[in-house]
């Protein structure tokens, strides 16, 4: 792909010009500007600019961030796949790192910035970008992070999610694009996130009768299954109010006032119960909400309430460089958020005294989780942004479509980590193999 001949003096055509001075002759994507000329490769995603702000706002941001918030605005858009455009400049990025102008260059570049209108000052954040106050991971801070995010309404995520309300990735027995029973829809994430939740209660060896914590329960999804279909006690704790609600609301509707209980509660004030510690512990993709500092905290708490021989399994994502997961995650999708490493999440949950006995990384899952989600979104968008307003559905859509990339990419990763809490004699009950906890034959 070749930029744009200097000769085309176009609004379009100038930008494109200088994306490819950028990346080295190459541009991406098609560029329609605010005046209706267009330029770049002709089988590209189009990039609309549909106003100077939103380049203006890259003048001030010249970053993931200006970005986002010039998309977010509807400053900024694109027509075909946005997967598919973001991949692509990321190619270019990872072969061809921008590389700084000289000063020569950046004297030309302001000169088209000023005949183009583009300077000015700095463009206000949308509002509905996150503003947190008070000092990170405090409990009226996490509160007020995890509200942001899982407290829009219920009905969003009713409309985004499969029927068991799991905010998660899914478990895929195949990859979608080679497993029949995908294309012709008879296997489809609602299946999959089955699937995670059995895989999950086997790893954990549940039995009828056993008492189960889940840490950060989301919607319910896991004490409702692991009640219905492996007859244990269940308690959740969340501290999102909404979820709260829509759990007390299932388990009314299904009869499972005796074997399910949720509490809005701070896991960091969870009581050891007054029969003993727990017989499993489950926290799936609620740890990267901890923070780094308070990680030992949650790590302790796990163990301490998890009785000797007790199993607990974490399901977090992780990342290598990047902790919060990028300006725009951490501006408008979980703020605070934290991540790291796998093997740092490992480390640090065994530290109390869990033994670490199995990881099993699901990493391109979540890409097709995420997938799956996107295809929702877009089936009901006009119910989304009913709910949330245009922005908000616009939010949904470039952190799905960006998610998914940076899972398939190996950009990010998410594993199930098990760990046991060892016996005194230091026997650990565990299984001799993984075959108790095989669900490719269910």
């Amino acid at each position: 792909m070749s930029s744009t001949p200097p000769t085309d003096r176009s609004v379009a055509g100038r930008l494109a010009g200088l994306v490819g001075e950028v990346f080295g002759g190459r541009v991406p994507v098609r560029i329609r500007a605010w005046d209706g000329s267009e330029a770049g490769p002709a089988d590209a995603p189009v990039v609309v600019l549909r106003s100077r702000t939103a380049l203006r706002r890259l003048l001030w941001d010249p970053n993931e961030l200006g970005l986002a918030r010039a998309y977010v605005a509807g400053e900024i858009d694109v027509e075909g796949d946005l997967a598919d455009g973001l991949s692509r400049v990321w190619s270019l990025v990872r072969e061809r790192p921008p590389s700084l102008p000289g000063v020569r260059d950046q004297l030309r570049w302001a000169r088209t910035a000023l005949r183009l209108g583009i300077v000015g000052r700095r463009p206000a954040a949308p509002p509905e970008e996150a503003v947190l106050s008070g000092e990170k991971h405090t409990t009226d801070r996490d509160s007020d992070a995890i509200s942001y995010h899982y407290d829009q309404s219920n009905d969003v995520y009713q409309a985004l999610l499969d029927e068991h309300m799991a905010y998660s990735c899914a478990y895929f027995r195949e990859d979608p694009a080679t497993d029949p029973g995908a294309a012709d829809g008879s296997y489809t994430v609602t299946d999959a996130q089955r699937d995670k939740l059995e895989l999950v209660c086997r790893k954990l060896g549940l039995e009828p009768g056993m008492r189960l914590l889940d840490v950060g329960c989301g919607w319910g999804s896991m004490i409702l299954y692991a009640a219905q279909h492996h007859g244990v006690h269940a308690t959740g704790v969340t501290i999102s109010a909404q979820q709260r609600d829509h759990i007390e609301k299932v388990v009314a509707e299904r009869g499972l006032a005796d074997r399910v209980t949720v509490r809005l509660q701070d896991y960091r004030d969870v009581p050891l119960p007054a029969e003993g510690p727990y017989d499993a512990i489950s926290s799936i993709e609620m740890s990267e909400h901890v923070g780094q500092e308070q990680y030992p905290v949650y790590a302790a708490t796990l163990h301490r309430l998890v009785k000797p021989g007790g199993r607990v399994l974490v399901q977090a994502m992780s990342h290598p460089s990047a902790p919060g997961g990028g300006a725009f995650i951490e501006r408008y999708v979980a703020p605070d958020m934290h991540m790291r490493p796998t093997w740092q999440t490992a480390e640090m949950l065994a530290a109390p005294g869990l033994e670490l006995r199995d990881v099993e990384s699901i990493r391109e899952h979540y890409d097709w989780t995420v997938r799956a989600w996107g295809v929702r979104l877009e089936e009901r968008w006009s119910d989304v942004t009913a709910i949330i307003g245009e922005a908000g559905a616009r939010i949904w859509r470039l952190y799905l479509a960006g998610g998914g990339l940076t899972f398939a990419e190996n950009r990010m990763g998410v594993d199930q980590l098990l760990f046991v809490k060892p016996l005194p004699t230091g026997r650990s009950g565990m299984p001799a193999t993984r075959r108790a906890w095989d669900v490719t034959a269910c």
